[in-house]
């Protein structure tokens, strides 16, 4: 018999304050459990057997296909299951995702009128995903004990985390329930982990709104810019956060004034790493998570699928690349701007979750926002900004030396596309939003034109940097604060939802 905690019955709630509350009171306990276990466990006692604790499950029923919607939700493209049935999935973090979960119980009330069924999952928590952010403790065991930790816990297992929701591939087996969520809190818990892995900083930082470069210049800028703001007592930002959580307070801003952030920003914390992450994260912190995050995905699409699909569980209102490219139009210069509002997908990572023949369409919400943007930094209007911006097809590839293939067969497949810019991130980014339904978006600036006989040469380019970067990376803070201003439901439209769609957004 699996060793667990005290057994916390299943109940119903109409009111999505009480319902969370249910599902901290079952994960707090299952992670008191495996904790208090673990010690003893590193400690050299013997367990009374298999030591287990579940997830935390919400469930609904329907038994029709009418919804009653009100007037304030009905624009909405989520909140709402596809028919009758039953729907359920796990949670986790609690802490972490309050908020959210709170709204996703408030919509589903509001919309279905049935009661939320609050309880105990069967799907395990790993070991792993229990321990405390500063919690290292198994790494006092010798080899022979970590062995033995099969035994006695559950390790994460991949098969309960995979991506069949979000991919539309997952078919419910006979009896079993529809998701109400694209992810598990097995998957969710995975990338928690792994974003602290990559970007050195912990998901509590991170925003709703994420900006992606391929250049360190843009990260030294957001630096500058993020110092500054902690310099200004009224900036509307509270905090700036580093590598290593490394946090600066804003001028003024007291210890304990934060509601959401509580003891996260009550004294220094972090300690900057002795060298920095495979991409590092920057934390712009609102008091209502609306900031800004900025990560260095560095060169590549495999760093560009693997950083966006652990992003996309903390589900964040919109994502955007901002980066630099090669132009493929003699007309172009060096410094021009490309909003893209196409991609050609030559990256290949994702051909297995998102075959080929599935469009990535531009969502007009985040395209206004840039050309605003745009023309609002620069000044320029009207054939003034056609000029320094061109909206066009922007290929992706995995070939950083395609100029160098025989036969010049990319260059003609680029043409035949009318592509007017080449990079390797920004059709994996965009793709993995679609997949996710995370709204995206492509800002990039041109770098060279190996086409034209226009390479980068240590001169041009310091020149075009200092030139650039600065305006490039106010240019996409700037389409950030209009994407706020219009509101975040707008943001999440029924282009990026399927048919028969999760209700959770």
């Amino acid at each position: 018999m699996p060793y667990m905690p005290a057994f916390i019955a299943p109940a119903r709630f109409t009111d999505p304050v009480a319902a969370l509350e249910q599902v901290r009171l079952i994960y707090d306990s299952g992670l008191t459990h495996l904790r208090e276990a673990m010690q003893r466990f590193v400690a050299g006692e013997s367990m009374p057997g298999r030591v287990r604790a579940c997830y935390p499950f919400v469930r609904v029923h329907t038994h029709t296909v009418s919804r009653r919607t009100p007037a304030a939700n009905a624009w909405l493209s989520y909140g709402f299951v596809a028919g009758p049935g039953r729907y359920e999935t796990t949670l986790t973090r609690p802490d972490l995702f309050e908020r959210y979960y709170r709204e996703q119980f408030r919509l589903l009330l509001e919309n279905h009128e049935v009661e939320l069924e609050v309880g105990t999952s069967t799907q395990p928590i790993p070991i792993h995903f229990s321990f405390a952010e500063n919690d290292h403790i198994e790494g006092t065991m010798d080899v022979a004990r970590r062995v033995l930790m099969r035994d006695v816990f559950d390790l994460p297992d991949l098969g309960a985390m995979d991506d069949g929701i979000a991919n539309g591939t997952f078919e419910a087996r006979p009896g079993e329930a529809q998701p109400l969520s694209l992810f598990t809190a097995a998957r969710v818990d995975y990338s928690l982990h792994r974003l602290r892995h990559y970007t050195g900083t912990a998901p509590e930082w991170f925003q709703n709104f994420v900006l992606f470069t391929n250049y360190q210049f843009y990260i030294d800028e957001f630096v500058r810019l993020g110092r500054e703001a902690m310099a200004d007592e009224h900036s509307e930002y509270i905090a700036f956060i580093e590598p290593g959580n490394v946090v600066t307070r804003r001028r003024g801003l007291a210890a304990g004034t934060s509601t959401f952030y509580g003891s996260l920003l009550d004294g220094s914390q972090g300690t900057p790493p002795g060298r920095l992450p495979q991409m590092p994260g920057y934390h712009l912190v609102r008091e209502d998570c609306s900031g800004i995050s900025m990560v260095n995905i560095g060169v590549g699409p495999a760093n560009a699928k693997t950083i966006t699909d652990h992003v996309a569980v903390l589900r964040p209102h919109a994502w955007m690349m901002l980066g630099h490219c090669a132009g493929l139009r003699q007309g172009q210069q060096l410094g021009d701007y490309v909003l893209a509002h196409a991609y050609v997908r030559e990256d290949h990572v994702l051909d297995e979750e998102l075959p080929l023949w599935v469009p990535i369409p531009a969502l007009s919400e985040i395209q206004l926002a840039l050309e605003k943007a745009v023309a609002d930094v620069t000044g320029m209007q009207g054939t003034q900004l056609k000029k320094i911006m061109r909206t066009g097809t922007v290929a992706s590839t995995d070939n950083r030396n395609w100029e160098l293939l025989p036969g010049n067969q990319p260059q003609r497949r680029f043409s035949q596309s009318r592509a007017v810019a080449l990079d390797m991130e920004s059709a994996t980014i965009a793709a993995n939003g679609f997949r996710f339904r995370v709204p995206y978006g492509t800002l990039l600036c041109v770098s060279d034109k190996p086409l034209h006989g226009e390479i980068k040469l240590p001169g041009m380019a310091n020149h075009f940097y200092r030139e650039r970067v600065e305006q490039h990376l106010r240019i996409g803070m700037a389409a950030i604060d209009v994407l706020r201003s219009e509101g975040s439901s707008r943001l999440h439209s029924r282009k990026l939802r399927s048919f028969a769609e999760v209700a959770f957004q």
